[in-house]
């Protein structure tokens, strides 16, 4: 069982998401564990405050080293002796998150996630921790929960006791480095289009090769980047 903790400003926002459906009955479950801690509860700063103006100038605010370190250092006494976790702050900086790190990622036994808000949060506690850069994708949005939620969701559904069993992911788009083949449910016609016949045959080895050969043309039509590697 993987043990995730997600350092943020807005640990009700992730909790919402991370309470429901899938990952929601894994947690309770216990076949993953899911903390979400709030990084203003170590501010020193009576105001509560986490942030403050960037040296340099320019617009925005920057989050503070010290709130950040004693959070995440907090979390990292709270493991099992021995357990190190994989520190991973979610910036548009970082190397884009892929399903083969996501399976990479799945094979830890910690992760521990910084999310962070404003214009970014001070480098000298990344370097300090030893923070890897992850991004969600080449924009940029208002904080790094959503992208941490995105991260978790990915990792949590490689676990075991999450899914039905691996079937339920291992032929999905881009675990085998090609897009799914398209999917049908009832009815056999709806506004005149047909399930394709195959399908219906109930002839497992003819619905497995169209299967194979409808994954290789839709990432042929819509990510031939995909086939060339």
């Amino acid at each position: 069982m993987i043990d995730i903790g997600i350092a943020t400003l807005f640990p009700d926002m992730c909790e919402a998401f991370l309470s429901e459906s899938i990952i929601g009955r894994a947690r309770t479950a216990g076949a993953v564990n899911i903390t979400c801690r709030n990084i203003r509860e170590y501010t020193l700063d009576k105001h509560r405050r986490v942030d403050d103006k960037p040296f340099g100038g320019g617009t925005g605010m920057v989050m503070q080293a010290q709130p950040i370190y004693d959070c995440v250092t907090a979390m990292i006494s709270e493991l099992p002796e021995g357990v190190k976790p994989r520190l991973i702050y979610m910036s548009p900086q970082g190397k884009t998150l892929t399903q083969q790190l996501v399976k990479e990622l799945a094979a830890e036994q910690s992760l521990i996630i910084l999310c962070g808000h404003y214009e970014g949060v001070d480098k000298r506690v990344l370097d300090e921790l030893d923070f890897e850069e992850i991004s969600v994708g080449d924009y940029v949005v208002t904080g790094g929960e959503l992208p941490a939620l995105m991260l978790t969701d990915a990792v949590c559904r490689l676990q075991d006791g999450v899914l039905p069993n691996e079937d339920a992911y291992s032929n999905e788009s881009h675990y085998n480095g090609l897009l799914e083949h398209p999917q049908y449910t009832r009815p056999e016609e709806w506004h005149g289009r047909r399930v394709p016949e195959v399908l219906l045959s109930g002839h497992h080895a003819n619905i497995k090769k169209w299967q194979d050969e409808m994954s290789v043309a839709v990432t042929r039509e819509k990510r031939p980047d995909l086939l060339e590697k």
